[in-house]
This record gives structure tokens, sequence and C-alpha cells, in this order.
């Protein structure tokens, strides 16, 4: 085999091996296209909830979020899974409705502007490198895990405390954590560690909620005088 032969094979082997396989394409693109679909969806939800001027709903919100999750992670094995996911996410842009009328109402459409342009950037930033590199980061998952829950807790404990200087670490903690189980779940799936392409989705859209809503707060509280 002369030397030209050998490198033509060499370069076919490199390409081969940093394809993706058949199955990883699947739900990746699945993934991407229900992904699509719920963010519309939850953008039309959301412009309802804002029509009709929705009561903003404070911790109830969490009952239907809850159930409306558990019910997706159960049925993502089946075609109720996909009525679940639509039901989360709608309920989740639902909600966000009265969210985007109080800072109409007080600090104009610029923060939810700025937010919805940074929130698209991250997100495809974030993928792209990931997608690009291929590098494996569940190394991660336990990291995240833990952080999402620690400021999940300090949330609802601002709640009832209304710390204008902890509501702000909170979501900066919050847009930092989301940014990681983004990179992490696009890590997962090209690298086989997630093959349900509905859990897949339901991650990627509520760390996209949790990072427009943190980005939100925090060009709002900048915002002010």
């Amino acid at each position: 085999m002369d030397s030209k032969q050998y490198g033509t094979k060499t370069a076919t082997r490199g390409i081969e091996s940093t394809a993706l396989s058949p199955e990883v394409s699947k739900v990746l693109r699945s993934t991407y296209l229900l992904l699509g679909v719920t963010i519309a969806f939850s953008a039309i939800m959301a412009g309802v909830s804002m029509a009709i001027n929705a009561p903003y709903f404070g911790l109830w919100t969490l009952l239907p979020y809850v159930l409306c999750l558990w019910m997706t992670e159960k049925n993502k094995n089946n075609a109720s899974g996909i009525v679940w996911v639509f039901a989360l996410t709608g309920w989740m842009g639902f909600t966000l409705g009265p969210i985007l009328n109080m800072f109409l109402a007080t600090r104009g459409a610029e923060p939810i502007m700025m937010a919805l342009g940074s929130t698209a950037l991250i997100f495809f930033a974030s993928s792209a490198y990931v997608l690009t590199t291929r590098k494996n980061l569940s190394f991660m998952g336990g990291f995240l895990m833990t952080g999402m829950l620690v400021a999940f807790v300090a949330a609802i404990a601002n709640y009832f405390m209304q710390i204008p200087a902890l509501s702000l670490a909170i979501s900066s903690v919050f847009a930092l954590v989301s940014t990681g189980i983004i990179m992490w779940q696009t890590s997962a799936i090209i690298n086989g560690g997630e093959r349900n392409y509905i859990s897949a989705t339901v991650t990627l859209f509520v760390m996209i909620y949790n990072l427009f809503v943190s980005l939100l707060q925090i060009f709002g509280v900048m915002g002010d005088d």
C-alpha cells in the first residue's frame, strides 16, 4: 500500500470516528424538533396569558408543574408522553405571561428583549460548543443537579424573605447552572448517555425557561434607577 492510499484510509477513518451514529442523530434531530415546537407552543400560551391578564400564581405554579413533569417522565416511552410534554410546556408558558406583563408595566420591553436575545445566544453557543468538541460532560451531572437543588430551595426561601441582593444572586446561579445543564444534556445525547428524546427535550426546555427568567430578573434589576 502506498502512502497516498494509506493517507486516504486514515482520513476516512478519522471522518467515521467523529461522525454521529444514526441512533444519536435520530435522538438529536427528534429532540431539537420537539424542542422548537414546544417553545413555539409555550410562546403562544404566554401570549394568551398576557392577553387575558392572567394572575400571578406564585408557588401554586409548582403543583401543576410537578404533576406534568412526573407524568411526562412516567410516559416518556409511549405516545402519551408527547401530550404531557405539551401540557408541561404550555403551563410554563401560561405562567410566564403574568411575569412578562409585570415587566412591561414597570420596566418596559427592553429587559424582555435583552433576556430573550441573551437566552438564544447562550443556548446556541453552548450547544454548538458541545456538538463541535464532542466532549463528554457526564462528570458534571452530580454537581449541576446539586447546584440546581440548592438554588431552587434558596429561591423558595427568598420568596418569603424578599431580599433583593439574594434574589439577584439566586438568579445568577440559576443562569449559570442552567447553561451547564444545557451543555451536559447535549453531551449526554451525543455520547450515548441519553436515548429518550422526550426526556432530553423536557430537560432542555426547562433549562431554557430558567435561563430566560433568570436573565430577565437580572436585566430588570440592572435597569432599576
